[in-house]
Formats: structure tokens, C-alpha cells, sequence
């Protein structure tokens, strides 16, 4: 695994992101020291990435959902009147 330093990590940042992107994580050291490791970021396949509606027809929502125990809710707290 690479190693370099700050300046030089500046200096040549786009290029070694790419260089991560591909799979060729580094090290950033400060005096020699090193401080942390640049590796890509685990992304989902296509194939895995959920999307909105991924439960449709898998589920029903009663027509009423908005009203739902209204009454019930109006005796406990009542009508505000």
C-alpha cells in the first residue's frame, strides 16, 4: 500500500482519489507518521439499490388511513369546542 505525505497528498489529491476509486487504497502520513487510510467507498450494484415503492402490491393502506379512530380520538381529547 502507498504511502505519502500531506504536501504530497495536496499536491496529487485527484489522482490518488482516482487511484482509490479504483481499488488502490494509500496512506496519508504526516513526519513519517501515519494518520489515516484512503480506500473506496463500498457502493450497492445496480441491481441492489432499493428505491421508493419497493413494497408495492405488497401491502394496502385502508381508504379510511387519514381518519382512522377519529371518534374515538374526539371522545378521549374532545372536539375543541
Amino acid at each position: 500500500m502507498q504511502t505519502v505525505n500531506i504536501h504530497e497528498a495536496k499536491t496529487h489529491l485527484s489522482r490518488l482519489v482516482e487511484q482509490a476509486a479504483k481499488g488502490e487504497s494509500f496512506v496519508i502520513a504526516k513526519a513519517g507518521k501515519p494518520l489515516v487510510k484512503v480506500t473506496a467507498l463500498d457502493t450497492p450494484a445496480s441491481g441492489q439499490i432499493r428505491r421508493l415503492g419497493f413494497l408495492a402490491g405488497e401491502i394496502s393502506v385502508p381508504d379510511d388511513f387519514d381518519h382512522m379512530f377519529s371518534d374515538e380520538i374526539e371522545h378521549m381529547f374532545g372536539s375543541g369546542d
